[in-house]
């Protein structure tokens, strides 16, 4: 223990000297009179705010002031050395301009601080937050050549609303406004704030907006705060219309007219012919339930509108129908651009005609697509797939894609005796825009509802072990309540499992081993499945979640019709072939934190269970759980974990088909993920997890198969962990991800020496051989 100790103090030292070694580099580059300037600090001289208010206060007002220092790691500034360090390049290319122009940062210095500037910035901040009577100053400090600006304020104390006033008029558009009044966010008792009232004149904007006023500006807003009607710091808003608000901004719209042109181009641009006036000379089209389709060749079936858009002839304009309608036009996936338009049409009625200008893709496309692939399961393969994609297939935006595929994997190496696979296979998917259904299905989102038919055929060879055919086909829907929330139920999900050509090789391994056996075994698997998706990932925001929970109800009702019991040896067939029966569930949760532009931590939590019962007595092997490789447990090669204390190191020789699957799934992830320099990115990464089984499997002789396998109360021992540090290649197209991982407990081994922080080896190469993983993967793991 003291040796270590001695060892953590000498690395403590080397890195204190090392820090100020090149801290203290960066400054000998200045010229005479130069100083390095390392930022700013604002302090509150404030007798009337609390703790907690001073730091907010104080945290707002540097995240102002201009400029930034150079950037830091770890009190280090490696971009400053680099430019410093690197001599002038004779061209602007290589790797000596990269390093000084790129990656490098040149010095910021106290000359280029317009300390005054900041100095007002502070002040007018804290102005707009309410401390009308603020007072600022500065000072700076410096040493060894480094200088700091500190500015103190003195804020006074902060004017609080007394009440808010919306006076009141005969015409239409303020009573709207005094409508809209009650759930003004300007409340007495508040610190005025600027930042409140602008969102004040934006809420009352899009309130006039649903409204008919579609020329309404949240400029035509006035916010006035009086101070003089009250004492003691408190002041008096009034909300009001501008006195030059545009008499149009007050005019209230009806829709006159819905002209769509599905068949849209850059040559009608020109022609300006979105902006004519309706006649069916000059447009030659038809109506279609108050809507006037411009669709000479009838590419479409203008159902496919009616249902899309929102605007009926005679309503008032809204802005919600307006977004709704664009978004449900853009979703059916068969236009790329959507222009909407509204022109004058009555201005003495304040009618407008609605145009909608379409423009589609390619309807058809063809691709051919040829995959490299390698996989820390000591696996190198390839795959070639041929897609064909119909975007209109029955002229609704129906969307028909067929794919054909072949692919091969191949052992490149590594301890374990496993085979080599060949599949090959074809799927076809019709994705109708709409619910069809024997109810009605409302949906008011602005994400057009689907209804998903898939059939797919799998061909797998394992070379010299077996053979198995997979049917497979779904019927079911999938629709978004909003942005957030999505929705997946397939009605019909079924799956047909049909073995060919075990060889004696793999007849002999499975003889006497009913896991191997269930592989191989003829599986008809069918029933509902729905999940569930809720996501924030897409929004602006500093900590975004994610969540996806899936069930999966196998067999449930006609087990139940038949009366099935494998336990009591009532099994059932459908077609000579028992069906599966269990009930899964999978909860998928993630986690992200935004520390800075450059900088984010990721964390995912996975937790399922599947139950067999009735016809079943353990789970299909394709439906069971499954951890380590690239997207899992990444210290751990695929699919080789678990399930619990199971050590799959040639055991029972299942090793030979080298997965191991399990009933019951628990994983952790966390990630800390930095941007280096535009594309480059790291990430130091821990990953925890195992799988583990419902029941014990035995031979025939009574031989527990997979000891340790099945989950007990001491399941959180069983928990490996690894650890490892990653590289990503980030080429906006494509992820290109490295990640090299080593395991830091190995569940395993023995119940005490479980942990192996103590056995790492660095330098031996056997070690590093049989300890650190690489994964090459596409794309991040979560």
């Amino acid at each position: 223990m003291k040796n270590k100790l001695n060892i953590y103090c000498k690395y403590f030292l080397v890195s204190g000297m090392t820090a100020t070694i090149v801290s203290c580099s960066n400054t000998k580059f200045l010229k005479d009179g130069q100083l390095l300037y390392t930022g700013a600090e604002v302090k509150i001289e404030s007798d009337s705010l609390t703790k907690k208010e001073k730091s907010a206060l104080e945290s707002a007002l540097e995240e102002n002031l201009t400029p930034k220092p150079n950037s830091s790691f770890l009190g280090l500034r490696p971009k400053l050395y680099a430019y410093n360090a690197t001599k002038e390049p004779k061209k602007e290319k290589g790797l000596r301009y990269w390093l000084k122009y790129k990656f490098g940062e040149e010095p910021v210095l106290l000359g280029d601080v317009d300390r005054e500037f900041n100095k007002d910035i502070i002040v007018n901040y804290s102005e707009n937050k309410g401390y009308f009577n603020a007072k600022a100053k500065y000072d700076t400090v410096s040493k060894n050549k480094k200088a700091q600006v500190i500015y103190t304020l003195n804020p006074g104390g902060r004017y609080l609303i007394s009440n808010v006033k919306f006076p009141a008029d005969s015409s239409l558009i303020n009573r709207e406004i005094q409508i809209l009044k009650e759930k003004t966010l300007l409340k007495a008792g508040n610190p005025f704030d600027l930042d409140v009232i602008k969102a004040e004149r934006q809420r009352i904007d899009d309130g006039l907006k649903d409204k008919g006023f579609y020329y309404f500006n949240p400029d035509n807003i006035i916010v006035q705060a009086d101070s003089t009607v009250s004492k003691n710091h408190k002041v008096e808003m009034i909300v009001k219309l501008k006195d030059n608000t545009p008499k149009l901004a007050t005019e209230q719209f009806t829709i006159d007219k819905v002209v769509v042109f599905p068949n849209y181009n850059l040559r009608d641009a020109k022609k300006g012919l979105y902006n004519i006036p309706m006649s069916e000379d000059s447009l030659k089209g038809y109506e279609y339930n108050d809507i006037y389709v411009v669709d000479p060749k009838k590419k479409f079936k203008p159902r496919m509108f009616d249902r899309a858009l929102y605007f009926d002839k005679g309503d008032i304009y809204n802005r919600k129908d307006h977004n709704l309608s664009l978004n449900r036009l853009i979703s059916l996936g068969v236009f790329k651009f959507v222009k909407n338009e509204f022109v004058v049409s009555d201005s003495l009625n304040h009618k407008f005609d609605a145009y909608y200008v379409l423009t589609p893709r390619e309807l058809q496309s063809l691709r051919l697509e040829a995959l490299g692939r390698t996989n820390s399961a000591n696996y190198a393969g390839s795959e070639l797939n041929l897609n064909w994609t119909q975007r209109n297939f029955f002229r609704g935006a129906e969307q028909f894609k067929a794919s054909v595929y072949g692919a091969f994997d191949v052992q490149i190496g590594g301890p374990a005796e496993a085979e080599n696979i060949f599949r090959a296979g074809a799927n076809a998917q019709l994705s109708i825009p709409r619910i069809v259904a024997p109810f009605r299905f409302n949906s008011s989102s602005a994400f057009v509802p689907r209804t998903n038919i898939k059939l797919g055929y799998e061909f797998q060879n394992r070379t010299t072990l077996y053979t198995l055919n997979t049917f497979n086909a779904t019927f079911g829907y999938q629709w978004k309540e909003n942005v957030r929330k999505e929705h997946e139920l397939n009605v019909i999900d079924i799956s047909y499992i049909d073995p060919a050509n075990e060889t004696p090789k793999f007849l002999a391994l499975k003889a006497n081993n009913p896991y191997l056996q269930r592989i191989t075994d003829q599986q008809l698997i069918f029933g509902p499945t729905y999940s569930y998706t809720y996501s924030t990932t897409m929004l602006p925001q500093r900590n975004t979640f994610y969540y996806k929970g899936m069930l999966d109800l196998a067999g449930n009702i006609t087990g139940l019709i038949t009366g099935a019991n494998e336990k009591e040896g009532k099994q059932k067939n459908i077609f000579g072939v028992p069906f599966s029966q269990y009930a899964k569930i999978e909860n998928d949760v993630r986690f992200y934190h935004k520390f800075t532009e450059k900088t984010s931590l990721a964390t995912r939590l996975i937790a399922g269970v599947a139950l067999p019962y009735g016809n079943s007595k353990y789970i299909p092997f394709s439906k069971q759980f499954f951890v380590g490789g690239s997207n899992s447990i990444r210290a751990f090669r695929a699919r080789t974990l678990g399930p619990g204390s199971f050590d799959p190191r040639g055991a029972n020789n299942t090793r030979a088909v080298f997965d191991q699957a399990g009933d019951i799934k628990l994983e952790m992830n966390a990630e800390y993920r930095a941007n280096l320099y535009k594309f480059l990115n790291v990430a130091a990464f821990v990953d925890a997890g195992n799988i583990w089984l419902i029941n014990d499997e035995f031979n025939e002789a009574g031989e527990n198969i997979r000891p340790g396998g099945k989950f007990s109360k001491d399941f959180l021992s069983e928990v490996a962990v690894g650890a490892g540090v990653g590289l990503r290649l980030d080429f906006s197209i494509l992820i290109l991800r490295l990640d090299l991982a080593m395991p830091l407990r190995v569940p395993y081994y023995e119940k005490g020496d479980r942990w192996v922080l103590d056995r790492v080896k660095f330098g031996e190469g056997s070690w590093r051989r049989d300890n650190l993983i690489l994964n090459i993967a596409i794309g991040y793991p979560f």
